[in-house]
């Protein structure tokens, strides 16, 4: 779920558990290929003209040294990362002026939630657009929202409850809406409604070339279907979207505890429960690291708590259980938890297409872990799965789960740390497949274009040959020409 994942059930409360974005420790975690050089042939020489953009902008250009300029993100791991320039820009227009002034004269990147699992948000000597000021949210006639570039999904939650609607999103508060989208988009409500960009009715984009663009089914249907899915970043930045919501239902909360020794039968049998649940279900296993990995099942029913119960007696006996009806904005405070302004860490993923043959390897992978390190499979199926997989980007319709594999670090200790999270990336790999979720962007990922976007690949690299074939919004994992 891209979120916090369950930070206050889970035992991650103090682990923040999982959103990035941007810095580099005192021990850099080892970064990415450089991009590839534009292909114009006419690449202007010089850094951008700072003067002119100021004075294009109607809101503010702050320069290193400049009272306020901050770049930091979620992930203090990528704190070292440091722009030349931040642009709290207040309009459409001051995003179009940003692109205009600095286009292939420095790197550009986005940024709303800061929540880069990379640090992709703070570009290296380029110039980072915030979009933190256009994050208005109105409730709109026929059961939508449009929602800014920059608005986070607590700001959106928010507005949402006060007309017993709600928008299939994370539980992280502090995420923004647009990269969550962008990326696919799972939450707890994803068996039931889909994936948030199975949401999404329009978007406005400023291209490459500095254009206003509204992306939907009708206009610019190419664009729109890669804005569902093919990641942050690669084909302009957007500055809002319309969405179509749903009924903020009430729903029946759980979280179920099991100890050392009865992780891997539980782990097979949540398998195939899941396979078999009802769209009203969703859950998820989170396995704890220690000599003798623990797991915690949690999840949520839309409906009564008795229509939950005999579902859950299908599962191995707990040790402990909890289970309690809440409306909808309650859940998604449960499952968030006390607000983390910080959470260093390092993180990567892996798609399970269908259920592990041997659970129990999976959950040796996490024997000897830190205790502060975690596997977490987040259910998909039900409406997921009614997509086909070619329909939007997102190509993991068919998979039984997402499985992120998080570690929290010291910043100064992510190397090392890093690579203990790339065994277990990997060694899951070798039992389920290289395959991963680009929301949960991972650096050191091996054939990461393959692994984010599967058959859909070759079409997202013709859509960003024809928005950006210029590289304006490269970046070391950007979708390649």
């Amino acid at each position: 779920m891209d979120r916090r994942e369950f930070l206050k059930v889970t035992g991650l409360a103090g682990a923040g558990a999982v959103l990035a974005a941007c810095s580099t420790p005192a021990t850099p975690v080892p970064a990415p290929p450089p991009s590839p050089a534009p292909s114009t042939s006419s690449v202007p020489s010089g850094p951008p003209d700072w003067a002119t953009l100021r004075s294009r902008l109607t809101g503010r250009l702050v320069l290193p040294g400049e009272e306020s300029f901050t770049y930091q993100g979620f992930n203090p791991v990528w704190n070292g990362r440091t722009p030349a320039a931040v642009a709290r820009c207040a309009s459409a227009e001051d995003v179009r002026a940003c692109v205009e002034v600095a286009r292939l004269r420095a790197p550009i990147a986005a940024r709303a939630g800061g929540h880069s699992y990379a640090g992709y948000s703070s570009p290296e000597n380029g110039l980072q657009v915030d979009l933190s000021r256009l994050a208005g949210v109105e409730v709109l006639p026929g059961n939508q929202v449009r929602v800014g570039g920059g608005a986070t999904l607590g700001e959106v939650s928010r507005v949402l409850a006060a007309s017993g609607r709600c928008l299939p999103v994370g539980t992280c508060p502090t995420v923004g809406v647009a990269g969550l989208t962008l990326g696919g988009g799972i939450g707890i409500l994803a068996r039931k409604h889909g994936l948030t960009c199975d949401h999404l009715v329009s978007a406005q984009v400023v291209t490459a070339d500095g254009r206003l663009v509204t992306a939907s089914a009708q206009q610019e249907p190419d664009l729109f279907w890669a804005l569902r899915g093919g990641g942050g970043g690669n084909f302009g930045i957007v500055t809002e979207l319309v969405f179509a919501t749903v009924p903020a239902s009430a729903v029946t909360v759980f979280t179920l505890h099991y100890g050392a020794g009865a992780v891997a039968d539980l782990l097979g049998s949540w398998q195939g429960w899941l396979a078999q649940a009802p769209g009203e279900l969703w859950s998820n296993v989170v396995v704890r690291g220690g000599a003798q990995p623990t797991c915690r099942v949690n999840g949520c029913f839309v409906g009564p708590a008795g229509g939950l119960t005999s579902l859950l007696n299908d599962l191995p006996a707990p040790a402990s259980r909890f289970v309690q009806a809440q409306s909808y904005p309650q859940a998604t405070q449960y499952f968030a938890g006390t607000g983390i302004e910080h959470e260093s860490f390092v993180a990567s993923s892996r798609i399970v297409r269908e259920p592990i043959a041997d659970p129990a390897k999976a959950v040796d992978l996490m024997a000897g872990q830190s205790t502060e390190s975690y596997l977490i499979f987040d259910g998909l199926g039900g409406a997921v799965a009614g997509i086909a997989p070619d329909a939007t980007a997102f190509p993991h319709r068919s998979a039984l789960a997402c499985a992120q594999i998080y570690f929290k670090t010291p910043p100064e200790g992510a190397t090392e740390t890093a690579r203990a999270m790339g065994q277990v990336r990997d060694g899951l790999g070798a039992l389920v497949g290289a395959t991963g979720y680009v929301n949960y962007i991972d650096p050191q990922l091996p054939n990461w274009a393959e692994a984010y976007y599967g058959t859909n690949l070759a079409r997202l690299r013709e859509v960003a040959a024809k928005y950006d074939p210029d590289r304006v919004f490269a970046f070391a994992q950007a979708v390649p020409r």
